[in-house]
């Protein structure tokens, strides 16, 4: 018989310590004999398995055993004597073991001195071990070969039930990853289970680098730390606090790959424009279970980060102007509720336009005015540091900040300098309305507040930029009660389309008639008018009720020319005025061939007018769409001239056939001051080949100035007042009287 196929001698031996070198399988010794004790760990000294030691651990008695299995974990294998204190004493420890303190993992061998104490095959299935032997089968080389297949077993039950906490972990971890609203909250949990799955309690961190709206791209930042580092969140990666973190991060940025250290474990995550590194300080290396427990879990997070990066593009879009990449004007308001609601002591909000906009647009082009929306908020951001600025409307910006630093003379000379655009340097003005911040206003109201005292300043362009004050509230909503009333009245047919005569200085006769809209009041004994049109013209404008107001004019001055032609009254023209919204319509020049064709007009007799600052508001459109109209036939008119700025290389480009020199030059003949005005009127638009209007002339005076001037035709007072078109035959037939 070979030594090592000799039963154990259990001798009185003083045992040695068990070789030093990785973590120890432990194995517990529970028996009754203390010799066996002693033999057992004379057989098994200087054994290694799987390249590491083996502990021994003693119990005396069943009692003992449970009572060192409650408080001493990760035992591998237990050598278990039968029959110690009672016949079922090892048998019954089995089943508390697995029961009572549910240790499934633990790999059980019963030993007994006396075969055939208990059926073999019985045990082995009833009672869930591993093995059933007789201390006389046990040699050296059968106690070590058991030993291996016990330690292999228990190590692949600990692999699987690692494998299967952490597998829970993880998918119980993940939906609370995914319900996390912004990345530092998602990296916060992300980093907590980390350290969870690893066992670890010390230092972590994540980092990420790139990212949506991140203009410093390059750069890493902390958002969540953990342990002496916890202090770094939401600093730049160089402010971590811990060099060796610090250097662990950047290489695993710059291997893009997973870095598993001795003393660090990195994961690196990377979705879209974002890339991420997990890291946590660990004194061991990691297991190939951890690692790949790890790297099933690095996945999830990436979906996680991935969730939360989709709701933060998504709150991005919501929030902010892609062009300028300033906030918009939802995120606006919203910091407008918080500064209304804190009462910043000399805060204001404040909205800049930039004038004629539209115009650079059409002539410079979409790149030209969008590089200049980008240069004016880029200006604004540098000279009003620590105020909200967003981009509130296509043309317009709004502020919030001290009102000190939001002075309407700091903000206008902040945009004197031109702007660079392209090739293009842009001088540029803008419209300005401020509104204080008092306290106790909701975003909205101070957003409108702003917007009104914005709207009175465009109104007055020269007149500077305007505060809010409460008169322009109470008129706001005198306005909206007056809108509401004339959209009513024009749907239930209250509107009425009135004529003023249009008289030749040639030869005295009717040359044409100025449709002019009318808002009667309807009321029973009332008379008069509800509006006048100085009021009701512009609010429809603003609203663009206009545009159906405008069609409805068009029409009804057509029916009253049909009308009157069968009666042989017929002007030689009518005149209707024309907004800009109607305008804008692509299909305008069409729906008033369409109308003239319904009403059975010559294209001839129709006279649409067109103010002089309308000319200047799109002039590309507004050109293209009078070209259209003259050549149908239909007349051009310039209304209200003199009183804007068109430019006279302009005015060449348009089709037109009359000019009307307004009532302001005209009041003015019969204080001395007003002839040379309508005289230079008069001049350019014969030399442009153009007849002349002169309206609201209500004295002989300034007829006979006028007729001396060259005028053509006149209208005013002095020859009949604005009337329904059931009289205008009878004024045509008073007048053929005189």
């Amino acid at each position: 018989m070979r030594p090592e196929d000799e039963p154990l001698d259990f001798l009185d031996q003083e045992p040695e310590p068990a070789a030093a070198g990785g973590v120890a399988w432990k194995l517990l010794i529970v028996d009754d004999d203390v010799e066996v004790h002693a033999a057992t760990r004379f057989a098994i000294n200087g054994i290694r398995i799987a390249g590491r030691p083996l502990q021994l651990l003693n119990a005396r008695s069943a009692a003992e055993a449970a009572a060192l299995l409650k408080t001493e974990p990760e035992i591998a294998v237990i050598l278990l004597d039968v029959v110690m204190e009672s016949p079922n004493a090892g048998l019954d420890l089995v089943q508390r073991i697995r029961h009572e303190l549910g240790l499934g993992d633990v790999r059980i061998i019963l030993r007994t001195g006396q075969p055939g104490h208990a059926p073999e095959l019985n045990v082995i299935r009833d009672y869930d071990i591993n093995d059933y032997k007789t201390k006389a089968e046990l040699t050296h080389t059968r106690l070590v070969t058991a030993l291996i297949a016990a330690i292999r077993s228990y190590d692949q039950l600990r692999t699987i039930s690692e494998n299967r906490r952490g597998l829970e972990m993880i998918v119980t971890a993940t939906p609370s990853l995914m319900r996390a609203k912004d990345l530092e909250s998602c990296a916060d949990e992300a980093l907590r289970l980390m350290m969870s799955l690893l066992h670890l309690h010390g230092d972590g961190a994540v980092c990420v680098q790139g990212g949506i709206g991140d203009n410093d791209g390059e750069r890493p930042r902390v958002i969540a730390a953990a342990g002496r580092v916890a202090g770094a969140a939401g600093r730049p990666l160089e402010q971590l606090g811990d060099a060796d973190l610090v250097a662990a991060v950047r290489e695993c940025l710059a291997r893009q790959a997973h870095c598993f250290a001795a003393s660090h474990t990195a994961l690196y995550l990377q979705g879209g424009q974002r890339q991420a590194v997990m890291l946590v300080r660990s004194e061991r290396a990691l297991t190939v279970v951890e690692r790949q427990l790890l790297e099933i879990f690095a996945a999830n997070v990436l979906s996680c980060f991935g969730n939360v990066t989709l709701v933060e593009r998504l709150n991005h879009i919501a929030y902010h102007d892609p062009l300028t990449r300033l906030p918009n004007r939802t995120c606006f308001i919203e910091e407008l509720n918080k500064a209304g609601a804190s009462a910043a002591q000399g805060s204001v909000v404040c909205m800049i336009d930039i004038d004629r906009f539209t115009d650079i647009n059409n002539a410079l082009g979409h790149a030209v005015a969008d590089q200049l929306l980008i240069a004016v908020g880029q200006r604004l951001g540098q000279a009003c540091p620590g105020c909200h600025l967003a981009r509130i409307g296509a043309d317009t910006f709004g502020l919030i900040g001290p009102e000190q630093q939001l002075a309407p003379e700091r903000l206008q000379a902040l945009l004197q300098e031109p702007f660079a655009a392209g090739d293009q340097l842009l001088p540029i003005s803008a419209t300005i309305g401020l509104c204080r911040i008092t306290g106790s206003e909701s975003g909205h109201a101070l957003f409108n507040r702003a917007d009104m005292a914005f709207t009175r300043a465009r109104l007055n362009p020269h007149g500077g930029p305007l505060y809010f004050s409460p008169d322009m509230e109470q008129h706001t909503h005198w306005r909206l009660e007056v809108l509401r009333q004339l959209r009513r009245d024009f749907h239930d047919g209250r509107l009425a389309v009135w004529f003023q005569p249009q008289v030749s200085l040639a030869d005295g006769g009717l040359s044409g008639l100025e449709a002019l809209a009318r808002w009667p009041d309807r009321r029973p004994d009332a008379g008069g008018f509800t509006q006048p049109p100085g009021v009701f013209i512009p609010l429809a404008e603003e609203s663009g009720l206009i545009v159906d107001i405008g069609a409805w004019i068009l029409d009804q001055s057509c029916a009253a020319y049909s009308r009157l032609a069968a009666e042989g009254h017929a002007p030689r023209r009518i005149a209707v005025n024309v907004s800009m919204p109607q305008m804008r319509r692509p299909d305008f020049p069409e729906r008033v061939a369409r109308t003239l064709a319904a009403r059975g007009v010559p294209a001839s007799a129709l006279e649409l007018e067109i103010t002089e600052s309308q000319l200047l508001d799109e002039p590309q459109l507004v050109l293209r769409n009078l070209q259209a109209l003259k050549q149908e036939g239909i007349q051009i008119t310039i209304d209200d001239f003199g009183t804007g700025y068109s430019s006279l290389g302009y005015l060449r480009q348009l089709p037109i056939d009359c000019i009307k020199i307004d009532r302001s030059f005209v009041v003015e003949i019969d204080r001395g001051r007003g002839d040379l005005f309508a005289e230079t009127i008069i001049t350019l638009a014969h030399k442009l080949g153009a007849e002349t209007v002169a309206e609201g002339v209500e004295t002989a005076a300034q007829v006979r100035c006028l007729r001396n001037l060259g005028c053509d035709t006149v209208q005013g007072f002095l020859y009949g007042r604005p009337m329904p078109a059931d009289q205008l035959a009878g004024w045509l037939e008073q007048r053929a009287l005189h």
